[in-house]
């Protein structure tokens, strides 16, 4: 969830700039922020809980959880999905942007592989199932779609059209300045909650 939302903050601001900064566009820049500052601090607290912490476990620390934790841990991530998929439903995006608005803010699989990692006996069994496997193609496509949207970002930047433009929040220049779209995705999305071979 986290890393889909810095992607949609940097997404928004490119969008928003290039259409000519009109109320309209302000007032969904401010919807979707809320949004995601929401989501993100509820995110938070999960994964700093005992119960969260195997959402960002990797390689040989999985074996310090089971599957059945990665369920309970990913049933808390889907909730938090859900409630916030419920709040971008009701925001309706401005024409410009809604392209744009439809391909950041999707489902991603979270709650089919929370219900197979309840059945899970090893993570090596996890790891090869199709909902994992569902998921992990979400995340390489995230990646992608954040690397043609950070080309575009670039290129626009280039041009210089961010210059000057007060209406834009702070945060928002600071997402072009730093360019921090894509470092929030995990570099190698297809190995996550992936076992490291035995030996």
């Amino acid at each position: 969830m986290h890393r889909a939302w810095v992607g949609w903050c940097l997404v928004v601001a490119l969008a928003a700039t290039a259409c000519g900064g009109e109320t309209s566009l302000t007032e969904y820049v401010e919807q979707v922020n809320a949004a995601i500052e929401k989501g993100m601090s509820r995110y938070e607290v999960i994964v700093a809980s005992p119960e969260g912490q195997v959402l960002v476990a990797q390689g040989e620390a999985l074996y310090d959880f089971t599957p059945q934790d990665l369920q309970a841990g990913l049933e808390q991530v889907a909730d938090l999905q859900a409630e916030i998929m419920e709040i971008v439903d009701d925001i309706e995006p401005p024409e410009q942007v809604d392209e744009i608005h439809a391909l950041f803010f999707r489902t991603l699989p979270i709650a089919d592989l929370a219900a197979r990692a309840g059945t899970a006996e090893t993570w090596e069994e996890l790891s090869e199932t199709s909902e994992m496997a569902a998921y992990r193609d979400a995340l390489v496509a995230d990646r992608q779609v954040c690397a043609d949207f950070q080309t575009k970002l670039d290129a626009t930047e280039q041009r210089g059209v961010f210059e000057d433009t007060p209406w834009i929040p702070g945060e928002f220049k600071e997402i072009v300045d730093a360019v921090i779209g894509c470092g929030a995705l995990p570099e190698n999305p297809e190995d996550m909650y992936r076992p490291p071979p035995a030996p």
